[in-house]
C-alpha cells in the first residue's frame, strides 16, 4: 500500500491492525491483503466478485475488517460479501469504503453485504464512507444491507457517511425472527450539491422482536437528504424509529415515515424532527468567544457525535 492507501485506511477504519483479527483489504477491485484466524474464515467467492466470511459458533469477541478503496478515476465496483455468523458467538465487524478521485470521470463502488446471524449471536457492525479528491467527477456510495436474525439474535449497526460522498443511496432490509434484535445509528454529513438518501425496511415476524433506528444528519449548502422508513410488526413486537436532521445554508431534508401492524401487540413509534441550528446555542458558544463558524461547526459535531 502507498500513502495514499493509508491515509484513507486511516479515516475509513482506524482500528485495522490494532487488534488480532481477520481481515481483507481490497483496492480498486481486487483483493490486495488477506488474513483468517482460527475462528474466523475469510474465502473469495467463485461465482461472483466478494467473499465469504464464516464465524465459528462459540467465537467469543472475534474482530473482522473488510475496508474498500478506490483511487481510479471513473472505475465503477460492485461486491458481495456475504457474513455467516455461528451460534452464540460475538463478533466486531469494521467495513466501510473511501473513494479519492481526481479524474472528470465518476467512481462508485456498490458493496452488497448479507448477514446471516445464528441463533444468540450479538455482531457489531461499523461501516464508514468517505470522498475526496480535486477532479469534478462524482464519488458515489450505493451499499446494499440485508439482515437476517435468527432467534435471540442481535445486530448492531454504526454507519457514519463523513463528508465528501456526492451521492449516496443506502438500502437496508432485515427480517427478525423471535426474540432477536436490531440496532441501528445512522450518521450523515453532505455539503455542496450532495444527495443522499437511506432507505430501511424492517419486518418484525417473530415475537418478543424489537428494531431501533436513529437517523442523525446534517445538511448543509445546497444539499439534499431523503430518509425513508418501512418498518412492519408481524407479530408481538416493538420498533422505534427515529430521524432527526439539521438543516444549514439551503439544504434540504425530506423523512418518509411508514409503520404498519400486522398484529394486535405490534408497538411501532417513528418521530421525526427537521430544524436549523438552535439560536440559543449559537448564542451560548459566541459569548464563549467562539465566532458564529465555528460555533456552527461545534453544534455540528456534537450533533453527529
Amino acid at each position: 500500500m502507498n500513502d495514499l492507501d493509508k491515509h484513507i485506511l486511516k479515516i475509513i477504519n482506524e482500528e485495522l491492525g490494532k487488534k488480532d483479527s481477520a481481515f481483507n483489504i481490497r483496492k480498486d477491485g481486487k483483493s490486495i491483503d488477506r488474513a483468517s484466524t482460527d475462528n474466523i474464515k475469510i474465502e473469495s467467492k467463485t461465482d461472483v466478485e466478494g467473499i465469504n466470511i464464516i464465524v465459528k459458533e462459540g467465537t467469543i469477541n472475534g474482530y473482522v475488517h473488510i475496508p474498500v478503496i478506490l483511487t481510479k478515476g471513473g472505475f465503477s465496483d460492485k461486491v458481495y460479501n456475504d457474513f455467516h455468523i455461528g451460534k452464540n458467538a460475538i463478533v466486531t465487524i469494521n467495513a466501510g469504503c473511501g473513494i479519492h478521485n481526481d479524474a472528470h470521470k465518476d467512481s462508485s463502488h456498490n458493496g452488497i453485504h448479507r448477514f446471516f446471524v445464528g441463533e444468540g449471536s450479538y455482531v457489531k457492525y461499523i461501516e464508514k464512507h468517505y470522498g475526496e479528491g480535486d477532479g469534478d467527477g462524482k464519488k458515489i456510495l450505493d451499499p446494499v444491507t440485508e439482515i437476517y436474525l435468527e432467534k435471540n439474535a442481535t445486530l448492531e449497526m454504526d454507519t457514519a457517511q463523513i463528508k465528501g460522498v456526492s451521492s449516496a443511496i443506502r438500502t437496508t432490509k432485515a427480517e427478525l425472527s423471535e426474540g432477536s434484535k436490531l440496532v441501528i445509528n445512522e450518521k450523515i454529513y453532505t455539503h455542496e450539491e450532495q444527495t443522499a438518501k437511506t432507505i430501511f425496511n424492517v419486518e418484525l415476524n417473530g415475537k418478543g422482536s424489537s428494531a431501533k433506528v436513529t437517523s442523525r444528519s446534517v445538511a448543509t449548502e445546497e444539499s439534499h437528504q431523503e430518509f425513508v422508513s418501512n418498518v412492519v410488526g408481524n407479530n408481538d413486537c416493538f420498533a422505534h424509529v427515529e430521524c432527526d436532521a439539521i438543516i444549514k445554508d439551503n439544504g434540504s431534508v425530506t423523512s418518509d415515515p411508514k409503520i404498519t401492524s400486522n398484529h394486535i401487540d405490534a408497538r411501532l413509534i417513528h418521530e421525526a424532527t427537521i430544524g436549523k441550528i438552535a439560536g440559543e446555542q449559537l448564542i451560548k458558544l459566541m459569548t464563549l468567544g467562539l465566532s458564529k463558524k465555528k460555533a456552527e461547526e461545534t453544534i455540528i459535531n456534537g450533533f453527529l457525535k
